[in-house]
């Protein structure tokens, strides 16, 4: 076990997979899967095949879902990062920076839903994300726009006892920690507003390493997402395919005694989802193992060992 920089042993890190790598499977049986491979939780993002935020009788088929996690024994989180959950011909849109209000206001439904969701489902964060962006849209309007849209559901979120825990997306207007801390301010730090941290952005994009991106951020972290990637290439990649240097990683987080789920995050390897998320598992256990017992020992850790079986890999772009 890790210790914080006060000494106080960390609580071990509790690992999630995403049902946006899982998208081949029903959510049920994506839900099944999981706990038979030992995870924690799951990042449940909303979708017209898992949960369908849209449809007829939400509020019943959220107490299902419930009632299945607690039998499973698993942790969740709420994601909202579904393609075309909204518009079958815009990804991610329409987003909370469009020009036309209406369409502002499908997106800023879509994330009260998610709010009365996760609140049902008893989940520890709502996950979100700015939107790119709109050609012709100034930077000072865009960010008026985030704030005006994010209000309702910051109060939504403090209402429901649920944090409202904002994503960096590389290329969207929100892309790094500089940028949420600017969301932050703006809207006065309101209590509810948290950080989803993607540690494979981080890899990115980040100019500090992504040990230190989490230290920085600790203050802040409701939800974090995990996966390898390389420096300048938004990839997400499976585990042993990129850069990052896993046990010093997750030691930081550790210790900073991060309690929610750490979910991995490979949305464009659903066509292999049960084989992948058989694989993330036993390697985030092993660079778990190697940070708390190396770095416990105060030497360097090793970097973990690759899953092996690159076969499985999809040729591609996995930008989410």
């Amino acid at each position: 076990m890790s210790r914080n920089p006060n000494g106080v042993p960390s609580p071990p890190l509790r690992f999630g997979y995403g049902t946006n790598g899982l998208a081949d499977l029903r959510l049920d049986d994506a839900l099944a899967l999981l706990a038979e491979l030992g995870y924690d939780g799951v990042g449940l993002t909303l979708d017209h095949m898992h949960l369908d935020p849209l449809a007829p009788d939400l509020a019943a088929r959220t107490r299902r879902v419930a009632h299945r996690l607690d039998a499973l024994g698993l942790g969740v989180t709420v994601e909202t990062g579904a393609r075309y959950v909204l518009d079958p011909r815009r990804k991610h849109g329409p987003s909370l920076l469009d020009p036309d209000p209406d369409d502002r206001a499908r997106r800023v439904d879509l994330l009260l839903r998610a709010v009365r969701v996760a609140a049902d489902l008893g989940a520890h964060a709502v996950h979100c994300f700015s939107g790119t962006l709109p050609d012709g849209t100034d930077e000072d309007t865009a960010w008026e726009r985030l704030a005006e849209t994010l209000t309702p559901v910051l109060d939504a979120a403090a209402t429901a006892g649920v944090p409202l825990a904002v994503e960096p997306e590389p290329g969207h207007l929100l892309a790094t920690l500089a940028d949420f801390h600017h969301l932050r301010r703006t809207l006065g730090d309101p209590e509810p507003l948290g950080l989803t941290l993607d540690l494979g952005h981080c890899q990115c994009l980040e100019p500090l390493p992504p040990a230190d991106c989490v230290r920085d951020a600790a203050p802040w972290l409701r939800h974090v997402q995990i996966e390898d990637m390389r420096r300048g290439v938004h990839e997400h990649l499976p585990f042993g395919d990129g850069e990052i240097d896993f046990p010093p990683l997750l030691a930081a987080l550790a210790a900073t005694g991060y309690q929610g789920l750490t979910v991995v995050e490979l949305p464009r390897h659903s066509h292999a989802g049960p084989h992948f998320a058989a694989r993330s598992l036993p390697f985030l256990h092993a660079a778990a193992h190697t940070a708390a017992t190396t770095i416990g020992a105060g030497t360097a850790p090793a970097p973990a060992p690759p899953p092996g079986d690159p076969s499985a890999t999809p040729e591609g772009s996995s930008t989410p």
